[in-house]
């Protein structure tokens, strides 16, 4: 199913709009893209690399935040890394963003309103839109578990 075009509670950001709040440091960003998973049959001796992500400079990267169940040590580590991005600050602009056509950024972006964020923001095209505006990308880290 097609990602929907809103989201209630939310603002939804053009490219544009999410990047004068990027110039301007007034939100958080959040990416919630997944992390690839290591294959399970590598063979004895393969040196596995995790793809690079890249993102928007300055995100704070939670993956795998964003599937629609969590199990609770997830949903701890997205209540963690959401109170050290905004200091704990629940009316902080907070915004999620993934790739384009993600529901990741759309469960996060929810996920987050319900626990008493006020003024969240979802970026639908993430990084996908970014890199096509010709915004600068860089290479993320997770936020350590």
């Amino acid at each position: 199913t097609p990602v929907p075009a809103t989201l209630a509670g939310a603002r939804v950001l053009t490219t544009a709009e999410a990047e004068a709040i990027w110039r301007n440091k007034t939100g958080v960003f959040i990416d919630v893209m997944p992390r690839a998973p290591k294959p399970a049959n590598l063979p004895q001796g393969t040196v596995w690399r995790d793809k690079p992500r890249l993102n928007i400079p300055g995100s704070m990267w939670l993956p795998d935040t964003g599937y629609g169940k969590l199990a609770s040590v997830t949903e701890d580590y997205l209540r963690h890394g959401l109170e050290r991005a905004t200091g704990g600050n629940v009316s902080a602009l907070v915004v999620v963003y993934c790739q384009a056509d993600c529901w990741m950024s759309w469960n996060a972006a929810k996920r987050i309103l319900t626990y008493g964020y006020t003024n969240v923001a979802w970026y639908p095209e993430g990084t996908d839109g970014w890199e096509r505006a010709l915004l600068e990308v860089t290479e993320g880290q997770p936020e350590p578990r």
